[in-house]
């Protein structure tokens, strides 16, 4: 055992098989969940009305034009549902977005990595505490692994506990000559086939609510109850990913970590203080679907500003991003801290516009930039966005959403996406700002720890001919646990070489 193993441990609890890692290409360069905190410096200012920016109200977005938003025939059950959301409890609190706020405002300046992951979207018939309880522990794992590859503290949020609604290319869908609307998640309409399920219904609305509050409740125990407690770091290895080459190397750098905290203890280090048996957990997900977040907007008592209570943490996607849209209208008045997904149409005068919307004060740690493009393009487009962001001094996190941009559909009809070409847009990602001197702040992930044959490649060994076996996305093709640990330690060891420090063993 070596002291600075121990070391980097003690400082990070405070805040094998050979490893192909995506090292640098001849290219580059160089839980706890609390209630409400004392406002930090690189939070927003208490203000005096609770009006967040000039001319902004929760419902402000109704005079912008809306896209990917449903339409409700029953207007009634429309405002019937709107009306139960106004009278519920908020699922998140203020002290908890502001905690995140703060922790994202560190990392922007280069003292922390986000650890993003969780399903495409949530369905209502997936749901389960063992669900909740797999994606959770895999999301661990990564992270212990992030952490000390890295020497940094890593930033744990989940796409759970509100992610169910998604965008869609076409309205309509067509199988057998027979046209229907598209699924669009199951806060809005529902998988099957059939007229009475792909109808949109509010009611909905209310369901993915109470289905929110059961996750985050088991978020809670989990982050808090003693399952999160490092020293059961062994217990967080998936029962199919222990004998896999993952598992395998997993388990070796987790005897590692058992060894040092064994000497933490034995020297008189309390192993058994909460920075050792509970974690900060946070959630996330796409603010899509307006007439669901409009009424989880709440005043906070603290400090008279408004957050949206549904999650810790919203981003707009790609497809509604529009300047003069309803979704950027919308949360441009809450205080959470929020994401915004860029792809390589995306230009470096466009992005700087949007920024000033979403940020205008320029608050560190209210901006992530979640970038998703392919490797060639990300390559081509991504030093431009670098250089405006840089040169106006604007301060953002920027992360990678390596997934999105590698999506095909297989010659047998199934939707898919190739490890190893996530793998190179994660590489060409940390190798732009290797050359352009920024941070590479984090990583954002469709992924689940099920036992799911939804993404080809990698040491899982799934192929095209195997993704029937255990397809079971109701949208976009997920990693599953072993290829998720697979890339944390790929991303682990890309992290190790930017600072210096010799391989993981």
């Amino acid at each position: 055992m070596k002291f600075s193993v121990l070391a980097r441990l003690m400082f990070l609890l405070g805040g094998s098989a050979s490893v192909s890692a995506f090292v640098p290409s001849s290219r580059s360069g160089s839980g706890k969940m609390c209630l409400p905190l004392s406002m930090v410096t690189s939070s927003p200012p208490p203000t005096t009305s609770s009006t967040s920016s000039e001319g902004w109200s929760p419902d402000s977005w109704r005079k912008k034009t809306a896209h990917q938003m449903p339409v409700y025939e029953d207007k009634e059950a429309l405002q019937g549902a709107v009306d139960q959301l106004h009278k519920a409890s908020p699922l998140v609190f203020a002290g908890e977005v502001r905690k995140l706020h703060d922790n994202i405002a560190k990392a922007t300046q280069g003292q922390g990595f986000l650890l993003m992951g969780g399903d495409c979207a949530e369905a209502f018939d997936e749901f389960s505490v063992d669900h909740v309880r797999d994606t959770f522990r895999v999301i661990l794992q990564m992270a212990l692994v992030l952490t000390f590859g890295s020497s940094l503290p890593v930033i744990k949020v989940g796409r759970m506990a509100g992610q169910f609604a998604k965008p869609r290319s076409d309205p309509e869908e067509v199988i057998d000559d027979v046209s229907l609307p598209s699924y669009r998640g199951d806060i809005i309409n529902l998988e099957e086939f059939t007229p009475e399920a792909r109808k949109n219904n509010p009611e909905n609305m209310v369901k993915a609510y109470h289905q929110s509050a059961q996750t985050l409740n088991i978020l809670r125990a989990f982050s808090t109850g003693g399952y999160a407690d490092i020293s059961r770091l062994h217990a967080w290895n998936l029962d199919f990913v222990e004998s896999t080459d993952a598992g395998s190397r997993y388990r070796k750098f987790a005897y590692k970590v058992d060894e040092s905290l064994r000497f933490m203890k034995a020297i008189g280090v309390d192993t058994t203080s909460p920075k050792f048996q509970h974690i900060d957990f946070f959630t996330a997900h796409e603010c899509l679907l307006l007439e669901y977040e409009e009424p989880l907007t709440r005043v906070d008592s603290i400090t008279g500003r408004w957050y949206d209570c549904s999650a810790h943490m919203l981003w707009v996607g790609e497809r509604t991003r529009q300047l003069d849209g309803a979704h950027l209208e919308f949360i441009r008045g809450i205080g959470n801290p929020l994401g915004v997904k860029i792809s390589d149409k995306c230009t470096p005068e466009e992005l700087l516009e949007t920024l000033n919307t979403m940020n205008p004060r320029n608050t560190p740690g209210k901006i992530t930039i979640i970038v998703r493009m392919g490797a060639e393009k990300l390559r081509r487009n991504l030093p431009g966005l670098i250089r405006a962001v840089q040169r106006e001094g604007k301060s953002v996190l920027w992360i990678s959403d390596p997934v999105h941009g590698n999506t095909r559909k297989t010659s047998s009809g199934f939707k898919t996406r190739d490890f190893d070409r996530i793998r190179e847009e994660l590489r060409a990602f940390f190798d732009v700002h290797d050359e352009m001197g920024s941070h590479p702040g984090g990583v954002h992930l469709e992924m689940t720890g099920a036992d799911v044959t939804e993404c080809v490649g990698g040491e899982s060994g799934v192929t095209e001919d195997t993704l029937k076996n255990r397809y079971k996305t109701s949208c976009d093709p997920r990693l599953n646990g072993e290829q998720a640990l697979e890339l944390a330690f790929l991303i682990a060891e890309r992290m190790r070489v930017r600072t210096g420090l010799p391989p993981l063993e």
